[in-house]
C-alpha cells in the first residue's frame, strides 16, 4: 500500500510550477494545475514511471554498478558486491519497498539541490527526468 508521494517536492509541471501534494483521504496525490482545474494524480502513477526510467538505467549494467558501488563504500570485497549485485536484481522488491516507506525528506531536499527534477503533463505522463551527472552519453572517462 503506497502511503507517500514518493517523489514529493521535486514534481514540475510543463510550464516549469512545482507540483503540490496532497492526500485524499489515505491517498497520497499530486495536484497539476490546468489553467485553474486543478487535476489530482494518484502519486504512484507518476512515481512508478520515474521508478521504471530508473530501472532501464540499471538494466545490464549490474555489474559496474555493484562493483562502483562497494568501492564508493569502502568495501572492495567479493560479499559486499555480491550483497549489491543481489539488490540490483531485486529492484522491484526494492522499488516496492521505497514506495511503502518514502524518500526522507532531507534526502528529497538534496536531490532537488542537486537538480533532480520530474516533469509532468497535465494526465500524469512524465515529459522528463532531470537527473544530475546522468548524460545521454555513456559514463566518464577513468
Amino acid at each position: 500500500m503506497l502511503k507517500h508521494a514518493l517523489f514529493a517536492g521535486l514534481v514540475f509541471d510543463e510550464n516549469d510550477n512545482q507540483v503540490e501534494n496532497v492526500y485524499i483521504g489515505q491517498d497520497p496525490c499530486y495536484v497539476v494545475n490546468d489553467h485553474g482545474f486543478k487535476r489530482h494524480i494518484l502519486s504512484e502513477t507518476i512515481d512508478r514511471q520515474v521508478l521504471d526510467q530508473m530501472r532501464e538505467m540499471i538494466e545490464g549494467k549490474e555489474d559496474f554498478i555493484s562493483q562502483q558501488a562497494a568501492k564508493m563504500l569502502g568495501q572492495d570485497d567479493i560479499f559486499t558486491y555480491a550483497m549489491i549485485a543481489n539488490q540490483l536484481k531485486n529492484m522491484d522488491n526494492q522499488f516496492d519497498k521505497l514506495l511503502e516507506t518514502g524518500i526522507p525528506t532531507e534526502t528529497r531536499s538534496y536531490m532537488g539541490l542537486m537538480g533532480f527534477k520530474i516533469v509532468v503533463n497535465v494526465h500524469g505522463d512524465v515529459i522528463s527526468v532531470n537527473q544530475p551527472g546522468i548524460e545521454s552519453g555513456e559514463e566518464e572517462g577513468e
